[in-house]
């Protein structure tokens, strides 16, 4: 009979069945063979507590009350056995010191001894095995015999189960941070989780950076940083690193369930500079969220969450952006522009429109701003305006700067072999156009390839080039392309994230005003100070001044004079395609327009 059992229980152990459903057989199986006994197996956790496995006849509630006591001397049997790593019997309860502290839970049970022996896997106690009796006595020597071989059962029952548990943190568990993989969050999705419920999607703010800094370990390092601080606020079982620099946490419901406070919880942990591999970083990331509507499944809110984020990092970095519908009309626009971008860059439909930079006391053409225009297959000619989101994706917008750059340089090229006057011609950069870290080597090959000088060229740069910069990195690389002789120009002045305290670290030798200034500028709007008071800051520090988008008379009068020197706009000339804009730079065709 001893046989049959032992080839029932590793029968179960060898096909894998789940290691409590295995053990309570097990339990059943000796009860049956030993009458006026009832059996169980208790585990023995890591921080040394017992935590009850099968008793199929104890009754719940003393298996519950026995759940999470520590182990030790006087801890019953069980607790006691588990604390030497020896067998105890305790042959009547009522009497027995290891019992004081647990005799009232035994006692409407009808117990009166209890017998328990060790389970040990690796020199390690893991669980305990034992008989209690509804006689005061010990046990027999065939319960001896059985108790044995139960005992070495139970022992491979753990460790086969240990080597599951083992294999299933490495399928699940990431490497670097130990949280949840993208495979366990996907397992996470399929749970039946509790409605509504949210997903977070969070990504960490400028680790290529630190990486190309400081080094792998550094960023290695804050990615783990990130991890514990996030973890100390929401729990193991909810957060999951997906890979790289991103990482995802589900929001069970809960009372007051409320995803943005969730995400205020995350944020908040992440405020304190840390250590990198011996560098001070401050660790930011970016958040976008979806929480769960009628009918959504895991994969829908997923999505959401994912144009949540994305909208995040490309308009709101270092904040939390909770999905709403017009988020995913405003990606699907993108898209649509990054797809129409993309093919006319290669049919070869894009070409630079030059719109010229006036003098505005004396009407002289001083330059122009070469704007980027697609013709369709039908031939009509699309305004950037209309696909301005599709540089926002990196690689289309270094592409299309390399496209704009090599034609200009080609039209100056021209220009130059004709032998007409002109001073400069403006190019607009990107921020993608600074990640890519070979700008300087691009616009020397481009320009130095068709004998165009520098300084013929000025680069323009928007404010939003200033996110997601380290400034000193920032002011580096704007020093180098000034150092070739290259102006660079600040575009779209007062209407984001620079400011005049910008100009001391990283300067440049344009300040382009915003049209939205100079609509402004009607007696009694404050937009006439700081326009006033803009231009006598730049005039002290030898910036010069270009005001965009006049479009009256007046304008451009009282532009003049508030001191402001040049500028553009409809009032003067739409862009041009080549052809026209050099029968503007034709000397007989600019006398007559300035007579006129």
């Amino acid at each position: 009979m001893l046989l049959q059992l032992q080839n029932i229980i590793l029968e179960m152990i060898a096909t894998g069945r789940p290691l409590e459903e295995t053990l309570d057989c097990l339990c059943r199986e000796v009860e049956s063979l030993v009458p006026r006994m009832v059996c169980s197996v208790v585990a023995v956790d890591h921080q040394k507590r017992l935590r009850p496995l099968a008793g199929p006849t104890l009754p719940f509630a003393y298996s519950s009350a026995l759940d999470g006591i520590e182990i030790g001397p006087f801890a019953g049997s069980c607790g006691t056995a588990a604390y030497y790593q020896e067998a105890v019997s305790a042959t009547d309860i009522d009497t027995d010191f290891r019992w004081r502290d647990f005799k009232a839970l035994v006692r409407p049970l009808g117990f009166k001894a209890c017998w328990s022996s060790p389970i040990l896997s690796a020199e390690r106690v893991v669980g305990t095995f034992a008989f209690y009796y509804f006689d005061r006595r010990g046990p027999s020597e065939l319960e001896k015999n059985i108790v044995g071989a139960c005992v070495h059962l139970c022992s491979i029952a753990f460790e086969r189960h240990e080597r599951v548990k083992e294999r299933q943190r490495l399928t699940y568990a990431d490497a670097l941070t130990g949280l949840g993989n993208r495979a366990r969050f996907n397992a996470k999705l399929i749970e039946d989780l509790r409605r509504p419920f949210g997903i977070l999607l969070a990504d960490i703010d400028n680790l290529k950076m630190v990486n190309d800094t400081f080094g792998h370990s550094a960023g290695d390092d804050l990615i783990k940083v990130v991890a514990e601080r996030v973890l100390s606020v929401t729990g193991s079982d909810r957060i999951f690193r997906l890979g790289g620099d991103e990482f995802a946490i589900v929001v069970d419901h809960q009372d007051g369930f409320d995803l943005k406070s969730e995400a205020f919880k995350v944020l908040s942990v992440l405020k304190q500079a840390c250590s990198c591999n011996g560098h001070v970083v401050f660790p930011k990331i970016t958040i976008g969220g979806a929480t769960s509507e009628l009918g959504d499944g895991p994969d829908d809110v997923r999505r959401k969450a994912d144009i949540a984020l994305y909208h995040g990092k490309e308009q709101n970095r270092g904040r939390f952006v909770e999905y709403h519908g017009d988020l995913g009309t405003a990606l699907t626009r993108r898209f649509q522009a990054i797809r129409q971008v993309g093919q006319a860059l290669a049919d070869d439909r894009i070409s630079p429109y030059y719109q010229p930079i006036i003098r505005l006391g004396s009407k002289e053409l001083v330059g122009f701003e070469a704007l980027c225009r697609i013709t369709t297959t039908t031939g009509e000619i699309i305004d950037a305006v209309h696909f301005n989101e599709a540089t926002t994706d990196a690689h289309v917008a270094a592409e299309l700067t390399q496209c704009m750059m090599t034609r200009v340089a080609a039209d100056i090229r021209r220009w130059l072999d004709m032998g007409l006057p002109f001073h400069r011609v403006a190019i607009n950069l990107s921020a993608s156009d600074f990640h890519t870290g070979n700008l300087k080597e691009r616009l020397c090959e481009i320009f130095g390839g068709t004998g165009v000088p520098l300084q013929h060229i000025v680069l323009e740069i928007t404010e939003s080039v200033y996110l997601g910069q380290q400034e000193d990195f920032l002011a580096r690389e704007i020093k180098s392309l000034r150092d070739l002789g290259l102006h660079v120009a600040l575009d779209d002045f007062g209407t984001g994230f620079a400011s005049l305290t910008h100009l001391m670290t990283v300067p440049v030798d344009i300040i382009k005003i915003d049209q939205t200034f100079v609509k402004r500028l009607v007696p009694g709007d404050p937009a006439i100070i700081i326009t006033e008071g803009l231009l006598e800051i730049t005039a002290g520090l030898g910036i010069d001044v270009i005001a965009e988008g006049i479009e009256t008379s007046e304008q451009a009068r009282q532009l003049h004079a508030l001191g402001c020197e040049f500028g553009q706009g409809y009032f003067f000339s739409k862009a041009l395609d080549w052809e026209t804009a050099t029968r503007l730079l034709r000397p007989t065709f600019r006398a007559a327009a300035r007579s006129g």
